[in-house]
């Protein structure tokens, strides 16, 4: 009978993973259903072959460089390109998977493709191989390593090399990159104690400045791009509101037809590493999901933001991340900083870069969760004038930029708090009253 128990059990499990790919898998198909909606195959095929061949620095919109339908299907693509891996590693379905997914969705419309991605991921899991580690161990830095794939590009088409050296040499910089990230990114996680969600932001960040360091020193120059669409807003409207509408009924409904738990979700921290999935389970980790799409969504149409590629980038990364550490109580005073000292210092809200600084920015929304919503809203201001200036250092190689300025916010203030709630607990502990029993037994 017990065995019998047991076996049931593994059988529910094993279903429960497999619900969770194949939605993931669906994802992907809306994407690239999507993407056929709006174009053209001969368009959307040509598009392809631009994205695949132009630099791709951080802002380089897929919308402004080619169309709406060859970055959906871009998106799609690299979307079943990660579930491909997730499927031969055998890993399990989990909130840091999810998050990974939906950022190399989110990012695939602006800087992500699959030539420049997969010197990186096949550098990761050779990383694997060579220390002998399974290769699940690397598969979050292979997925989310791909933020570098900009140097890719860069290195192949756009400093002047010919073809066949530029190609080699582009292919050989994503391998060295993604050999060396997992590591690296192993013990930068200890520079801001998990407090900044984007720890691979950071590493890239760190590792991109290096890199267009030696390129600049060698003559080549790299800058951030600023090429961002506009006029989008209604269609992209129509297609990420029913998407997260869709999201938050078939979680209420795995719930039994109630948001019943969810409190409990909203007290975690979000620290790393907080799996949703884990802790609370895929039906309510859904629903947030869902949350935090349509406060994106909401947030980017209020301050008057364009829905273009890389805002919907944004977008797609809060949403992913509402498995892995962000909830509606800890994004929304980062949003709320980010926004009063935008207004403070006269910034133009409705500007691509500033949205972006709001949406990536909740990469610091633990601060929130464990030291209280003033102080959320201190570190989403302070985000915001530091990520107005980080770009330059790796020359938009780095997508994400925001995890790389957040990794230096939350390295700044969390000892800085610390320090303070470690005096106010002793404080307090002074002020106890003594119990007169203690105090009998201390003369005696």
């Amino acid at each position: 009978m017990e065995k019998k128990k047991t076996i049931s059990k593994t059988l529910d499990n094993q279903l429960s993973q497999i619900e969770k790919y194949w939605m993931l898998v669906g994802f992907s198909l809306f994407l690239i259903g999507v993407s056929f909606l709006l174009d053209s195959p001969s368009e959307i095929f040509k598009g392809q072959g631009i994205i695949l061949t132009t630099a791709s620095n951080l802002t380089t919109d897929y919308f402004e460089l080619t169309s709406v339908g060859a970055t959906f299907f871009n998106s799609g693509i690299l979307t079943l390109h990660a579930l491909v891996l997730i499927k031969l590693t055998k890993a399990e379905i989990n909130g840091p998977l999810i998050a990974a997914i939906f950022t190399v969705a989110a990012f695939s419309f602006f800087g992500k493709n699959l030539y420049n991605s997969t010197p990186i991921v096949i550098g990761a899991f050779t990383y694997a191989w060579a220390t002998k580690v399974p290769t699940e161990k690397s598969l979050l830095a292979a997925l989310f390593g791909t933020a570098l794939g900009p140097i890719v590009n860069e290195i192949t088409f756009n400093i002047g090399l010919p073809f066949g050296y530029g190609l080699l040499m582009g292919c050989s910089a994503g391998f060295i990159v993604g050999f060396i990230l997992p590591p690296l990114a192993h013990h930068f996680v200890a520079f801001t104690k998990g407090f900044s969600l984007y720890n691979i932001g950071f590493t890239s960040g760190v590792i991109g400045t290096i890199a267009t360091s030696i390129l600049r020193a060698m003559g080549v120059n790299i800058e951030p791009v600023s090429m961002i669409s506009q006029g989008n807003n209604t269609p992209m409207s129509l297609v990420f509101f029913p998407l997260f509408a869709g999201m938050l009924l078939y979680g209420v409904y795995l719930n039994g037809w109630s948001f019943k738990g969810y409190n409990r979700l909203l007290r975690n921290s979000g620290q790393l590493s907080t799996d949703f999935i884990k802790r609370n389970g895929f039906s309510l980790t859904l629903i947030n999901m869902a949350g935090l799409g349509f406060i994106s969504l909401f947030f980017v149409l209020i301050l008057g933001g364009e829905l273009n590629g890389p805002v919907i980038g944004g977008v797609l990364t809060v949403v992913g991340f509402g498995a892995f550490g962000k909830h509606i109580k800890n994004v929304i005073p980062v949003l709320i900083g980010v926004t009063l000292i935008g207004y403070i210092n006269h910034y133009d809200m409705s500007d691509t870069s500033v949205i972006m600084a709001g949406l990536f920015g909740t990469t610091i929304a633990p601060i929130a969760g464990r030291y209280g919503t003033l102080m959320g809203i201190v570190a989403g201001g302070l985000h915001l004038t530091v990520v107005s200036n980080t770009s330059y250092l790796h020359g938009g190689i780095n997508l994400y930029n925001n995890g790389f300025a957040g990794g230096f916010v939350a390295a700044m203030m969390i000892p800085l708090l610390e320090a303070v709630h470690y005096h106010r607990e002793q404080r307090r502990e002074l002020r106890e009253p003594i119990d007169p029993a203690e105090s009998i037994e201390v003369k005696k």
